[in-house]
């Protein structure tokens, strides 16, 4: 099997976040569609149903969304919003990052051409990492 990575490059930014599920249980609970209306997108929501534990798979989208803020240093408002970031998978079924247009935006404001994402996640917990970084421009020698 051959397979290649995303490219490298120059570290612009770094984010993580966790998170408790029952943190994202209990305001689903209460909020419902309200909630995930809000911050996931059709997509997101229709992956994160179709999954047997939905509540930790949204939790882990709800991290990646604030993990990517914080390689902005913006956090979730008026510059990046919930939805300025959706969660999807590669043909590994690696997470990848996709930025709508406000998120491009940013990442051409502070020099970076990717966003590197990891999630991971328990019955109790979900972390996020993201890393903005700018494509090396040469080679290594």
């Amino acid at each position: 099997m051959t397979f290649s990575l995303p490219p490298g490059g120059i570290l612009i930014g770094l984010g993580a976040d966790l998170i408790e599920v029952e943190r994202i249980r209990g305001v689903i609970a209460r909020h419902g569609d309200r909630f995930l209306d809000r911050i996931l997108t059709a997509e997101e929501k229709a992956y994160c149903a179709s999954m047997g534990a939905p509540y930790k798979h949204i939790a882990a989208r709800f991290a990646a969304k604030e993990a990517v803020s914080k390689c902005f240093t913006t956090g979730i408002g008026a510059e990046f919003s919930w939805k300025s970031v959706s969660v999807y998978h590669g043909s590994r079924h690696e997470p990848l990052a996709r930025l709508d247009a406000q998120g491009q935006a940013l990442l051409q404001k502070v020099g970076a051409t990717h966003v590197h994402l990891t999630l991971s996640h328990t019955e109790t917990h979900a972390l996020a990492v993201a890393a903005l970084v700018r494509a090396a421009t040469e080679t290594p020698r």
